[in-house]
Order: structure tokens, then C-alpha cells, then sequence
């Protein structure tokens, strides 16, 4: 195995920027160092490096130091009691040295362990990639991480036997700063940014990453994510993947995602969990949540009131256009919401909706009840799916209100309910009846 690689030799400098102008000379290839001979001062033979070890702090991270292997022992090497790392070998920068077993702390990381042949999020690319090659560059007299290779040849050109003094050239080398190490041990400090790279991406991006991802490597970057990232995530995952997410984790962290995301989607999550993990989760959660979530769990899967959003903005039957866009502005975070005001008279019940279009241009102090047109459309909490599709069907306008048992609007069926009712029966099929569409 080669170890160094000229900047000149295939280095994409578009993806590093200032940081990669700033390398003076040479680039080392850390797969290329594994193995090599590590000499003293003198050139006699030390011992054979094991593995480069980076503090994981900044884009790019420091080299902190090596390990070497002599004989059984794995020992510490300082990076700043070596003279060189160049031509496939280590060079010590005095003739002795104290040597000392290797006890790794919080915060440094392995390359060769923990990163290279392992998963990495390209968060700029959008993509899982693969770490076949690192690459370390020498700035301001310090050796620090900046690139990995993701190519397939990289990785053949390592997995396949050949002449040791092959010259690796990299085939697709990513700026280090813009993945994030999805191999970093529990409990040390995260190589890079990843939450503002991941802050970056929208939860159908982040859904997709996850969707590339083995089970470890998808809990990993979950755990990244900060609450409401994980939330908006989850929302957008197939049942069966929030709810393997959901188990990976603690039932505390669990609790606080889905307190997190909207009522009806939570409750789909929880209902696929077996009912020992749902109410360890439900135990978790705060008293705030937990209320509403019991009482939608509390009805059927396969009803209206199984699959409704629980969620409504509701202003009196005597209120004005200014007390609906008040309310509507403070439900601006509640985006299924924010389109409608359901009108309640003095029992409850509903008496009309009210678009947020239809208030445009209308004057503050006009009542709202002017503004109804018709009656809202409604269907009641224990009916079924078939009657649930054909009310939607026939009805064509904002959605169905649910009514409880005294006519009472608890929520309302939207569009991405009966698409969720019509997927479902989809993947209950039979792989040949979807084939032919049966």
C-alpha cells in the first residue's frame, strides 16, 4: 500500500475551499499508513502503525497521535514526537521515547477502527456514502483530517492483492467537513458539525438518509437530530421504520418525539408498538400530551375517529374576522390547521368553516357568522373506513369534521388521512395481487 497522494492526483479541490488551499504539499493516505513501518530516529524498526488517532474538534480534525503495534503490545505515540509521516512510514523524531499502552479518552477517534469501510452521511450530497480511503493534510506544522475517498476503486484497489508500492489516486474525495462519522463510539465528542449540517436538510431528505442506512447507523443519526428534526422525520417515515426508530431509543427520548409531532401521526406510531413498549413510552411523557393521546388511542384504528387529525382552531359562533385571524396567526406552527376555523355555537356544536381565504379583505370587526355559507361536512367517530372514503368522496371540500357522541367536533379527516387509509389497504395485498393490480 502507497501511502501519500500529490494534491495534483485527482484531489477534488472544489468540494474543501479555503481550507484546502491552504495545504502545503502532501496528502497521506490513512489506509495506505495502516501496516507501515514506524522507525526511530536512526531507521531501525520500531513497530508497525496500527491506527491514526484524530481530537475530535473543528471541520477538520487534529491529529492527536498514533498507535503502534510492537510486538503484542498496542502503544501511544505521541503526533508531536514524530518528525515525518510520508513514503509509507512513521518517523520518529528522536532515537527514544517513553512508551505507553494505549487508553483511549473521551473525544479522540480511531480512523482506522471507527471510520474507514464504514457509513458516512454526505449532508452536502444528500446521500449515505461509504468511507473506503481517508486523507490526512499538513497545515500551519499540525496533521489534521481532511478528505475521504468514497470511490469503489479505492476500496478494490485496497481489498484486492497487488504490488505494495501501488499509488492510490483518489476517485471521489469528499471535503471532511461536510460528512458527519456515523462510527463514532457512544459516549465521545462528535467529529464534526453535524447538527448544522443536518439542520440543513428538509425531513423528506433526512427520511431518505435514514431509508440508506442500517439499523445502527439509523439510530446513530437519529440521535443527532435535535426534537423536532426527529419529529418532522419520523412523520414522514413508514410505520415500520418510526417504529423500529422508536425502539432503538429510550422510551424517554421515544416520549419525546412523538410529544413532538402531530397528535394523529403519534398515535399511528404508538399503535404499532406492542402494548408493554407503548406504555413505557406513554409513562414518559408529560401530563400535557399525554392526555390527548390516550383519548385518540382510546378509539378504533379503523374508524373516522382512528385516523382524524384531533387538532382544531374553533372560535364562537359570535366572534369577529379579527378574533379568527388571531386565532389562525397563533396556530401558524400547526400547519394542517392553519387553513381553517371550525364556528361553535354555545353547546359545541359545529356550525360552520371558515377558510382563511374567506377572510381576506373583510373588516376586522365583521362577525364571523356572516361569513357561513353552508354547513360543514361531518361524519361521526365510529364510522367505518368504507364510509369514511365515500363521505370524503362525495363531499370533495376541506375535510370532514369527526362529531363525537353528542355532536361535539373532535377533528377533522384531511386529504393525507385518506391516502393513508387507501395506502394501508394497498399493503395488505398480496406482493401478485399488487402486481396486477388486484
Amino acid at each position: 500500500m502507497i501511502s501519500s497522494v500529490l494534491p495534483g492526483a485527482g484531489f477534488r479541490y472544489a468540494r474543501f475551499g479555503e481550507a484546502a488551499q491552504a495545504l502545503d504539499g502532501v496528502l497521506v493516505s490513512v489506509a495506505g499508513l495502516s501496516g507501515r513501518p514506524v522507525r526511530a530516529h536512526d531507521g531501525s524498526l520500531v513497530g508497525r502503525l496500527s491506527d491514526v488517532v484524530v481530537r475530535a474538534e473543528g471541520a477538520h480534525p487534529r491529529v492527536a497521535g498514533f498507535v503502534v503495534r510492537i510486538g503484542a503490545r498496542a502503544c501511544w505515540l505521541h503526533a508531536e514526537d514524530v518528525a515525518g509521516v510520508e513514503q509509507g512510514r512513521i518517523q520518529l523524531a528522536k532515537s527514544r521515547f517513553d512508551l505507553v499502552d494505549v487508553q483511549r479518552r473521551s473525544g479522540e477517534i480511531l480512523l482506522v477502527a471507527d471510520v474507514i469501510d464504514h457509513q458516512l452521511v454526505d449532508v452536502s450530497g444528500l446521500r449515505v456514502v461509504r468511507a473506503s480511503d481517508l486523507y490526512l493534510g499538513r497545515t500551519a506544522g499540525e496533521w489534521h483530517l481532511v478528505g475521504v475517498d468514497v470511490s469503489w476503486r479505492t476500496f478494490l484497489r485496497r481489498a484486492m492483492p497487488g504490488r505494495p508500492s501501488r499509488t492510490p489516486t483518489p476517485g471521489q474525495v469528499l471535503d471532511w467537513a461536510g460528512v458527519h462519522s456515523l462510527a463514532v463510539s457512544e459516549g465521545s465528542f462528535r467529529l464534526n458539525r453535524t447538527q448544522e449540517g443536518l439542520r440543513l436538510l428538509n425531513p423528506g431528505e433526512l427520511a431518505d438518509l435514514l431509508d440508506d442506512l442500517g439499523r445502527s447507523e439509523r439510530r446513530e443519526l437519529l440521535q443527532h437530530l435535535d426534537l423536532d428534526s426527529a419529529a418532522d422525520t419520523l412523520e414522514v417515515l413508514d410505520d415500520d421504520d418510526a417504529v423500529a426508530l422508536l425502539r432503538d431509543g429510550t422510551p424517554e427520548r421515544a416520549a419525546a418525539i412523538l410529544a413532538r409531532m402531530e397528535l394523529d401521526e403519534a398515535v399511528d406510531a404508538l399503535r404499532d408498538l406492542d402494548m408493554d413498549e407503548r406504555e413505557q413510552i406513554l409513562a414518559s411523557m408529560d401530563t400535557a400530551v399525554l392526555g390527548g393521546l390516550r383519548s385518540l388511542l382510546s378509539y378504533d384504528e379503523d374508524t373516522a375517529a382512528g385516523i382524524m387529525t384531533s387538532d382544531l382552531i374553533t372560535v364562537p359562533v359570535d366572534a369577529t374576522v379579527k378574533d379568527a385571524i388571531t386565532e389562525i396567526t397563533a396556530a401558524r406552527d400547526r400547519p394542517d390547521q392553519v387553513g381553517f376555523v371550525v364556528v361553535i355555537d354555545s353547546h359545541g356544536w359545529a356550525v360552520g368553516e371558515i377558510s382563511a381565504a374567506q377572510l381576506l379583505g373583510v373588516r376586522a370587526e365583521e362577525p364571523i357568522s356572516a361569513l357561513i355559507s353552508a354547513a360543514p361536512g361531518t361524519i361521526p367517530a365510529d364510522a367505518g373506513m368504507a364510509e369514511v372514503i365515500e363521505a370524503v368522496a362525495d363531499h370533495r371540500g376541506s375535510g370532514l369534521l369527526v362529531l363525537d357522541d353528542a355532536g361535539t367536533p373532535i377533528g377533522r379527516i384531511l386529504a393525507d388521512d385518506v391516502i393513508d387509509i387507501l395506502t394501508r389497504e394497498h399493503d395488505r395485498r398480496w406482493p401478485w395481487q399488487r402486481e396486477i393490480g388486484g
